[in-house]
């Protein structure tokens, strides 16, 4: 049984929402796009970039591939797919998780951590280039409050 909602029952955008919600997508893409154009210019992706970053906080710079997946936002076969081919570039190493036998560690190798300090200033740069710098502190806070109203507990409206 579907839960679809029918077009009579959908409560449409209306033209000031249509616009506040293509104009989000439109900075979204712009700056991704933009973004993640100046980190391959220092050898990485934006997941390889994400992956990295995230191990480098990690206590002993590891962290499960299930935690690792829910942070990006991926499934775990395509986190898997992912760290194969970053494992095959000397960035990560899996080993097996003694917590979860079917599960597996993402550790940040020396290489990758290497990769990481070195793409760090320019990935910075590009933030600074593409976003930081084009708003102002307000901007900036506004932006921030938003956030946090669209990435909290799903299903809370509050706020």
């Amino acid at each position: 049984m579907s839960t679809k909602p029918s077009a009579a029952t959908v409560r449409w955008l209306d033209p000031d929402e249509e616009r506040a919600w293509r104009a989000f997508r439109g900075m979204v893409t712009a700056v991704q796009t933009a973004t993640a154009r100046d980190l391959t210019t220092v050898g990485l992706s934006e997941p390889d970039y994400e992956v990295l970053s995230t191990l480098s906080e990690r206590p002993d710079r590891t962290s499960t591939l299930r935690e690792q997946a829910a942070k990006m936002g991926w499934s775990r076969s395509r986190l898997s797919r992912h760290a194969t081919r970053m494992e095959a570039r000397g960035l990560v190493r899996r080993a097996p998780d003694p917590a979860d036998g079917r599960g597996c560690l993402l550790i940040l190798t020396e290489h990758g951590l290497d990769a990481l300090e070195g793409a760090a200033p320019a990935h910075v740069a590009s933030v600074r280039s593409h976003f930081v710098d084009r708003l102002t502190s307000e901007d900036l806070a506004a932006l921030e409050h938003i956030a946090a109203k669209l990435t909290s507990v799903r299903g809370s409206h509050s706020g």
